[in-house]
């Protein structure tokens, strides 16, 4: 009998000669079945490693920056060099794998990844560590489209529900616990282990991929290099990702520099888009035909919601946590760590009710229940106030981690269900390029409407807060008691009790500012629901060939 390796693409083997041992064929079912399950748990160890590192270091800046000398602006460019080498190197995927194979480019990326990681840790300075954070999002690309894509080819289609559901509880719930994580690590050690503890998962994530994974044959393929469109998308993306990043802390286009930059984005995507789709173009190193499937576009619009509720709710909860309710960075990652309990166990339901050929529920039922419970948690969580306390929060989290776990299961199950396996690399680049790029727009746009609406809603307050007003000279005439009573001249304790006033009023300006924004999050889901019905119900075919079957 022909046996086939694990991960390698399977010819059909010849009948069995007569007497042949019937179990034979059970046997390398199993052992291919069992090495399947191998590579997925060394392709979910590097996804949980790469999505960990997007926020994971966000708690550890302020250490970073009085250990480098660096100011909080400087220091941002730790967080912001990730993104953007992320981001470039995302919608390149499916080239790269095309070029060197899949086994060798995933290998490739995650030891690249660990070096630098490594490198990270062991930096003396802020220019040395940003670059090598640059080297370590490039590396990181793979680990999730990449590896998303391959798990797609080496599973059949009846397994698909469960094992997407599996490998997505890794990009779900590992930017919520990354704050909790990078709390700990920097209360307790120094902010070098946040990288260091990168070293021994890629070790064992790179012996089971080494180990257990094939290329099937004729995938590795010599063409010509798309050098135009590779350094389009390299400053398109570059230049976006930077506007996206630091627009908001430079006043967006009343800086030269942003709105250069978003002018030569917008010229340089453009471009891209028109030669990637040009006739002339004969090896596009982005593939954007696949958008032609009605689905798969609908399913990546829907991509960028959720990375925008995804990362815009981890962005703004210890913003409104640390500045507002005074939580500590270790109280605040303990605060999101119930919501990404309750995502993972909402995914593995979904994984469960969407596994099989025919699936028990239609996914675009599970997607309309996730959207109402997060519509839902951002109406719990937009009228808080500033006497809440973690009791407060905890249900609207759990809440919100449900319904991502209902949203991200069923759109990545449909995305991937009508699309030939060859399809499936360059789709999972665009999916994952989707949602990074939601959470920076999300980053964005909340960073601005909160600073915006902030300023609003004080000159609103204030014109409720002027000598004569019953409730001012009341609240005045109390603050300016209290500290004479602690010691004050009559003078220094008015000019004082004005001083505590104007910061009630801005703690209240910035709690509205809060609440507006967690508004915001719930009218962009119900904007973009209507996606939803774009989407098909897939179910009662047979399974799709794959690499190992």
């Amino acid at each position: 009998m022909t046996t086939t390796e694990p991960g390698a693409l399977a010819e059909r083997p010849p009948a069995s000669a007569p007497g042949a041992p019937a179990a034979a064929s059970g046997e390398e079912s199993e052992r291919i079945g069992a090495t399947r399950w191998l590579i997925l748990l060394g392709l979910i160890t590097a996804a949980i490693m790469e999505v960990l590192d997007t926020t994971i270091v966000n708690v550890a800046l302020p250490q970073m920056s009085g250990n480098l000398g660096a100011t909080s602006q400087e220091i941002s460019w730790v967080a912001t060099g990730y993104i953007l080498s992320n981001v470039v190197v995302l919608p390149m995927t499916a080239f790269f794998t095309e070029r060197f194979g899949r086994r060798r480019y995933l290998t490739a990326s995650i030891i690249l990844f660990a070096v630098a990681s490594f490198l990270c840790g062991t930096s003396h300075s802020l220019v040395e560590l940003v670059i090598w954070r640059i080297v370590q999002g490039a590396g990181g690309a793979a680990l999730l489209s990449t590896a998303q894509a391959t798990i797609r080819q080496i599973f059949p289609r009846e397994q698909q529900g469960m094992v997407q559901a599996v490998f997505l509880l890794g990009i779900i719930v590992a930017p919520t616990l990354g704050p909790t994580l990078g709390g700990w690590i920097t209360d307790n050690y120094t902010w070098n282990w946040c990288f260091f503890i990168n070293v021994p998962i890629a070790i064992a994530s790179t012996f089971l991929v080494t180990t257990f994974l094939k290329d099937p044959p004729g995938q590795r393929r010599r063409q010509q290099i798309d050098w135009l469109g590779i350094s389009l998308l390299t400053v398109g993306l570059g230049s976006l990702q930077y506007v996206l990043e630091e627009g908001n802390r430079d006043d967006w286009f009343n800086n030269r520099t942003i709105l250069q930059l978003t002018i030569l984005a917008g010229a340089c995507l453009l471009t891209m888009l028109w030669w990637e789709l040009s006739s002339r173009n004969k090896h596009p190193v982005v593939n954007f035909r696949v958008l032609k499937n009605s689905e798969l576009a609908a399913s990546i619009f829907l991509f960028v919601a959720l990375g925008f509720g995804l990362y815009g709710g981890v962005f703004i909860f210890p913003l409104f946590t640390q500045n507002l309710l005074h939580f500590t960075p270790t109280e605040t990652g303990l605060a999101l760590m119930p919501g990404g309990i309750a995502t993972a166990i909402t995914a593995l339901i979904c994984g469960r009710l969407l596994n099989g050929a025919r699936p028990l529920v239609d996914p675009r039922v599970l997607i309309g229940i996730g959207v109402a419970i997060f519509v839902w948690a951002m109406w719990d969580l937009g009228h808080l106030t500033t006497s809440a306390g973690e009791p407060d929060v905890r249900l609207a989290l759990i809440i919100r981690g449900a319904g991502l776990g209902f949203l991200f299961t069923p759109i990545n199950n449909v995305a991937y269900a009508s699309l030939k396996p060859s399809e499936a690399q360059q789709a999972s680049g665009l999916i994952n390029l989707a949602r990074q790029l939601g959470g920076s727009f999300g980053i964005a746009i909340l960073a601005t409407y909160l600073t915006v609406h902030s300023q609003y809603h004080r000159v609103d307050l204030l014109t409720n807060v002027y000598p004569g007003q019953r409730f001012m000279d009341e609240r005045l005439q109390a603050l300016t008691a209290s500290l004479i009573a602690h010691g004050y001249g009559p003078d220094n304790a008015h000019r004082a009790a004005l001083a505590l006033l104007d910061q009630q009023v801005m703690r209240q300006a910035t709690m509205l500012s809060y609440n507006d924004a967690w508004m915001l999050l719930l009218i962009s889901f119900i904007a973009v629901s209507p996606a939803i019905f774009l989407l098909r119900k897939h179910g009662g075919r047979a399974g799709a060939p794959v690499d190992a079957h």
